[in-house]
């Protein structure tokens, strides 16, 4: 599989793992509002080379999860903004700036993590 976007953690807020139970992780680049840095992990923002979209693998410190669903406005959120919500629910459908991978235990990020898309 080909690497179509690549990322690392470079900040982690105070209460970015306060979404676990919920099997979410959010990512969010400098410009996050004030009300949301706490939770979330901090990325730069970056373009993919190609359409993310079910049937490829996301890929975070080399384990890899099965998208399943990507919501509508996941890919433009994530290049203009860096942010995205991941769920690892296996759900069948997600909010529009969601992606939701094959169920899964919420992994730890830390700075420096890698996030990678394969395709």
């Amino acid at each position: 599989m080909k690497t179509i976007y690549e990322n690392k953690v470079k900040g982690v807020g105070d209460l970015a793992s306060a979404f676990a139970e919920e099997k979410t992780i959010i990512l969010f680049g400098d410009s996050a509002p004030d009300t949301l840095k706490d939770y979330c992990y901090s990325i730069d923002v970056k373009k993919a080379d190609a359409v993310i979209g079910p049937g490829q693998v996301l890929e975070i410190d080399g384990k890899e999860y099965k998208i399943l669903v990507t919501g509508h406005v996941m890919q433009k959120n994530l290049e203009a903004l860096g942010h995205i919500s991941i769920q690892f629910s296996g759900a069948e459908d997600c909010l529009p700036g969601s992606m939701v991978v094959e169920e899964a235990e919420v992994p730890v990020l830390q700075i420096g993590s890698v996030i990678r898309i394969l395709a």
